[in-house]
């Protein structure tokens, strides 16, 4: 059974960077029998960021839309795993105020990186926290889950202006605050048809290979720890060479080569 102190020992292990901003993706299942069940999970997470950032995704996009267009604050459970959902109830933690892919975050500027997010019409814009991770050159942990997971690689293909990525149509929805105020946000949604993020998997090698990522374990769970800087350096790189990278499931062409790539 693991304690809070061997899963402190495996952040240690993992080098994550204390004094940072980490992002964590989750499988509470994934990690194996705790004591005291995810607020262990969490206590060790929160412990050891305590003198950085700690941001964990609340999305809501599952059931936030034209048809249920109210995302309350307060209220609206998470859907993305019961660690982000408990993260979120925490004391001091701050949740950002947008409809469908709001996050929580708890540390260091917390209240800043939050902000404004309801300003932004598109998932992961580069005003919204998914911008600010690069901007802090952020540590992303995917804990028990992989790349398909990994939301910032949404965020890339945005900036990257990759075509079918977002809606041209914005469809209204409301932020409603704890008082009860109402504030709409005109929303352009993930579109095309497609989960685009099922073959974000197509990189896992390379991205090992480029040393944008790393593996190691947090409890049973295989984790992928991934540079949010040297990530977007990558992607953008591959998908100016190719803006369909993760519209097909054809896998790399092995014959291409990438910057620094010399094996």
């Amino acid at each position: 059974m693991y304690t809070k102190e061997s899963l402190i020992r495996n952040l240690e292990q993992l080098e994550v960077d204390r004094n940072g901003t980490l992002l964590v993706h989750s499988s509470y299942k994934s990690i194996g029998e705790v004591e005291g069940g995810p607020d262990t999970i969490l206590d060790a997470l929160t412990d050891y960021m305590k003198n950085g950032l700690l941001v964990m995704p609340t999305h809501t996009w599952s059931y936030i839309d034209e048809n249920n267009p109210r995302f309350h604050v307060q209220d609206s459970p998470s859907c993305v795993g019961i660690l982000t959902e408990l993260f979120r109830k925490r004391p001091g933690v701050v949740r950002s105020l947008h409809p469908t892919h709001s996050v929580a975050a708890l540390g260091k500027d917390a209240e800043a990186f939050v902000t404004g997010n309801e300003k932004c019409d598109t998932p992961c814009g580069p005003q919204s926290p998914w911008g600010k991770l690069l901007e802090r050159k952020a540590t992303i942990m995917l804990l028990g889950v992989d790349l398909r997971r990994n939301t910032f690689m949404h965020g890339i293909e945005e900036w990257a202006n990759i075509p079918n990525r977002v809606a041209d149509r914005p469809v209204l929805l409301y932020t409603i605050l704890p008082d009860g105020t109402e504030i709409p946000v005109p929303s352009r949604r993930h579109s095309g048809g497609e989960n685009w993020s099922d073959y974000f998997w197509k990189v896992n090698d390379i991205f090992i290979k480029k040393g944008v990522m790393y593996t190691g374990r947090f409890g049973l769970a295989e984790v992928r720890i991934c540079d949010a800087d040297r990530m977007t350096s990558l992607l953008n790189q591959m998908l100016r060479i190719n803006p369909d990278l993760f519209s097909t499931i054809d896998p790399l062409d092995p014959a291409l080569e990438y910057e620094g790539d010399r094996t």
